[in-house]
C-alpha cells in the first residue's frame, strides 16, 4: 500500500535540472555508441511485450534517443509516447522513431495537478532516468509514475547499484548528476511507492568508453498495486 502520509513533496523542494539536459543535448549520438550493448534493457521491454494487450499505450520516460526502447514498443504494435528533458534527444528520437510521439517535458510536469497531462498508460518504462534526480525526488517521482499507470499497470525501470546522491561524475566528456541506491534500498523506496516487484535482473556492464567506469545495472519489472 502506498503511504499517504508524504512528507515531502514538489513545492518543498527546489527541483535543479542546471546542466542536466545540455550534457545530453552535446552528447547526442554518441550515448548509443558508449553504450552498444542494452541487453537487459532490450529484455526488460520483451517483458513489457509479452505481458500487455495489443494496442496498449506506453510511455517512455526518459526517452533518450528512442532506440531501443521506443522504437521495440512501437514495433510491437504499442501507442508510444516519450518525454525527455533534452531537445536534442527529443529531436533525434522523433527521426529514429517517427511512429511515436515525442515531448521535450521534466517528469515533474507529469505530477498530479502538473502543467502537463499525456492521460494514463497501460505501461511505464523509465530506463536510466530516475537515477539523474537527486534521492528527495525519486520517492516523488514514483508517485508521478503510480498516478500515469491505468490500475494494475506495468512499470519497469532501470538503476545503476551505488549508494550515492546528487553526486556529479564525468560522462562522454560532459558533467552529470547521478544518484543510486544499494540492492535493498532500492526495492524498498520502489515497495513504498505502492508497486510490486515481478521480477529482477542485473548485468555487469563495461562501456565503450574509457570515462565512464564499469557499472552493475539493476532492472525492475514491477505492477502497480492496486
Amino acid at each position: 500500500m502506498i503511504n499517504s502520509n508524504h512528507e515531502t513533496d514538489y513545492e518543498s523542494i527546489r527541483l535543479d535540472r542546471s546542466g542536466q539536459a545540455e550534457a545530453f543535448d552535446a552528447i547526442g549520438d554518441r550515448y548509443d555508441e558508449a553504450f552498444p550493448h542494452k541487453e537487459g534493457q532490450v529484455a526488460a521491454g520483451e517483458w513489457l511485450i509479452g505481458s500487455l494487450p495489443e494496442g496498449s499505450r506506453v510511455l517512455d520516460l526518459g526517452c533518450g534517443t528512442g532506440v531501443p526502447t521506443a522504437r521495440q514498443m512501437t514495433d510491437a504494435g504499442f501507442e508510444v509516447v516519450g518525454v525527455d528533458l533534452s531537445g536534442g534527444m527529443v529531436k533525434l528520437a522523433s527521426e529514429y522513431v517517427p511512429d511515436a510521439t515525442f515531448h521535450q517535458l521534466d517528469l515533474a510536469d507529469l505530477r498530479p495537478g502538473g502543467p502537463r497531462d499525456l492521460g494514463r498508460f497501460d505501461a511505464v518504462a523509465a530506463f536510466f532516468s530516475l537515477l539523474m534526480l537527486p534521492r528527495a525526488e525519486i520517492p516523488l517521482a514514483l508517485r508521478t509514475v503510480r498516478h500515469l499507470l491505468a490500475p494494475e499497470g506495468l512499470f519497469v525501470l532501470s538503476m545503476v547499484e551505488a549508494d550515492v546522491d546528487d553526486f556529479s561524475i564525468p560522462f562522454l566528456g560532459n558533467t552529470i548528476r547521478v544518484s543510486g541506491y544499494l540492492r535493498e534500498d532500492l526495492h524498498k523506496v520502489i515497495e513504498a511507492a505502492g508497486f510490486e516487484i515481478v521480477k529482477e535482473t542485473s548485468y555487469t556492464y563495461a562501456p565503450a568508453v574509457a570515462d565512464v567506469p564499469p557499472e552493475e545495472q539493476v532492472f525492475l519489472c514491477c505492477r502497480r498495486c492496486d
